[in-house]
């Protein structure tokens, strides 16, 4: 990883360079409701399916994506505006593409060095539901660069304890240290967790830690993302069709605060296939993103 100090005085520049460079995106930007704002579109043809996002705190206005299967193991830097800003590439444990399969989500947290930032993405797309075994990799959040950066990534592989499940979403809780993944297609959606304590080429078994069950049926209440604020304080989950919002009470396990009813979104309204979902840094809102080229970016207030 790059230096702090390497990287604070370019970054001034370039953030100049990004502000001024999306202000012309943004002024045209339509505000469609009180709580709903189209920041951008997305501005590049490698940005083609995109399936995760996470919202950089350590570098505000930076949005961290990935596409999902068909894609290598890398992940970009984009601006609110879809200004793509940086590609990070990395070695995955697999032998084609670079060694991933299907990542379908990405989240930010805390790690194995203190005071340290870490994205975590997770290679657990199985639409068959035949993979013997799932990745997750964790890589210290890089400097912001323009153009492409080679990085490290730790690789954790994980087993389910109930056989081989499709699931599309990864939590990072920063108080218990702790990765929730939550099955798809289940009409109960399985919660299984594991600690964020590894190392490098580490296999662990997931633990089943609770049943999640959304209103709706079939296709709709597929659960495809999730995100948890910075401070752990509150967690949303996106299904096919809406997105709810929890409250953590007393620093309770996640799998308990999904235990109870949450908040649907009720300013959320679809707009194609979307997969991506993220808190904003102050945890005040939300992004969604959705797969194609030149997709909007949507913002929405939360209500809580």
């Amino acid at each position: 990883m790059n230096a702090q100090l390497n990287y604070i005085q370019p970054l001034l520049l370039f953030t100049v360079f990004i502000t001024i460079a999306g202000c012309s995106q943004s002024k045209q930007a339509p505000v469609n409701t009180n709580d709903e704002t189209v920041t951008g579109v997305l501005q590049s043809d490698q940005l083609d399916e995109l399936s995760g996002v996470a919202a950089s705190k350590q570098y505000p206005g930076i949005l961290y994506v990935h596409n999902d299967s068909g894609d290598s193991s890398r992940f970009f830097a984009i601006h609110p505006d879809g200004m793509l800003l940086c590609t990070y590439e990395f070695k995955g444990i697999g032998d084609k593409d670079l060694g991933v399969k299907d990542c379908e989500d990405i989240a930010i947290g805390t790690g194995p060095q203190q005071g340290q930032v870490y994205i975590y993405l997770a290679d657990i797309g199985d639409n068959s539901e035949n993979r013997s075994s799932v990745q997750i990799y964790r890589i210290p959040e890089p400097a912001i660069h323009q153009g492409r950066v080679i990085t490290d990534a730790d690789a954790l592989t994980l087993e389910y304890p109930d056989g081989p499940k499709d699931a599309e979403t990864l939590l990072m809780d920063p108080l218990e240290k702790t990765l929730y993944v939550i099955s798809k297609r289940q009409d109960s959606a399985a919660v299984y967790s594991c600690s964020s304590d590894f190392q490098d080429t580490d296999k662990r078994q997931l633990k089943l830690c609770g049943k999640l069950f959304l209103e709706g049926n079939g296709i709709d209440k597929w659960v495809v993302s999730g995100s948890i604020t910075t401070d752990g304080s509150s967690i949303l989950l996106k299904t096919v069709s809406s997105v709810y919002y929890w409250k953590r009470q007393n620093n309770e396990p996640v799998y308990i605060t999904l235990q109870r009813a949450p908040v649907k979104q009720s300013a959320y309204k679809s707009n194609g296939q979307e997969e991506a979902i993220s808190f904003s840094p102050d945890g005040k809102g939300y992004y969604v993103l959705a797969e194609g080229k030149g997709s909007r970016i949507y913002y929405y207030k939360l209500a809580n």
